[in-house]
């Protein structure tokens, strides 16, 4: 279904109910009736369930815009493989951990910790047994090129998946299963909890270590950056919103054509919105379509334009 067909679905339910301007104070006006509240609702409905036939894939939407507290959810409660979205939170932890300017601390790694998809950990090893690499270089190569090795390092520092779990539960999440480390968390095995999460939970922690408190300002800042950055979303949410939106984003990949992306959007002159948006599909092999991604964003926003 082409973008163009979700965002006349979705403006559809948009006429049906009132928003309340989110800059200079001014009447608010009166409530949509609860008929064309569950109106707007059935059209939203309608717009993620064309995309999981068009996509052969099911899908999980969570979308909360901080001014005003409206919300857009799809499957929100359900379970998915986080994939490597999860790298925001193991970056947190660190930053929970230690000072800002411990940041610039190196640690070692060889051979031996080097794991797939490791972009900028496995170009700094060179045909080197070991290298060393700031612990600011590991994060930043975690949250912008997705790098596992990297990822990794972060772990070994914050305790493992345990440690992550402890910050996600320090920040409201008791949702999250954080249980193991790069590679291992991308089996995405149906029916497995492990290291799954739901878009309700996962946006709640997004919200709560890039907008909330979670991490003081100086953290928050070098977290926010990072994901600002990112070199792997251009064709996942930041596809999906309107020109002249800001986005700070983490996207994941695993198996069973998991594919996730979670950010936070800032529209012009106004508060952000929180995005979660996961997908995966029923064959272990199966591939995923960053399409499927960009389209559910642009319906998911558009209520909340």
């Amino acid at each position: 279904m082409a973008i163009s067909a979700v965002r006349r679905v979705a403006l559809t339910a948009l006429t049906l109910i009132p928003l309340v301007a989110c800059s200079a104070p001014q009447t608010t006006a009166a409530p949509a009736s609860p008929s064309a509240q569950q109106a707007a609702s059935t059209q939203q409905t309608a717009a993620f369930e064309q995309l999981e036939r068009t996509f052969d894939a099911r899908l999980g939407v969570y979308a909360v815009d901080t001014a005003t507290g409206r919300e857009v959810g799809y499957h929100a409660d359900d379970r998915f493989a986080y994939a490597s979205t999860h790298k925001v939170f193991s970056s947190g932890a660190l930053l929970q951990k230690i000072p800002v300017g411990e940041l610039e601390r190196k640690v070692t790694y060889g051979t031996n910790d080097l794991v797939p998809n490791s972009p900028i950990t496995k170009q700094n090893l060179g045909t080197a047994p070991t290298a060393a690499i700031s612990l600011r270089a590991a994060m930043d190569a975690a949250l912008r090129y997705s790098d596992n090795t990297a990822d990794n390092l972060m772990f070994r520092e914050i305790g493992g998946a345990a440690g992550m779990a402890a910050a996600l539960r320090g920040a409201g999440d008791t949702t999250t299963h954080a249980d193991r480390i790069e590679p291992d968390l991308n089996e995405a095995t149906p029916g497995d909890i492990r290291d799954t999460s739901t878009p309700r939970a996962f946006a709640g922690s997004l919200r709560a270590f890039v907008l909330g408190g979670a991490l003081p300002e100086d953290k928050r800042k070098v977290l926010t950056d990072m994901m600002r950055a990112n070199t792997t979303g251009n064709a996942l949410i930041r596809a999906g919103v309107p020109a002249g939106w800001q986005v700070a984003d983490k996207t994941g990949g695993a198996d069973y054509g998991t594919r996730n992306d979670m950010a936070v959007i800032w529209p012009p002159q106004r508060a952000p919105i929180v995005l979660v948006v996961f997908s995966d599909k029923k064959a272990k092999d199966a591939k995923y379509d960053d399409k499927l991604i960009a389209q559910a964003t642009t319906a998911a926003l558009d209520p909340l334009r």
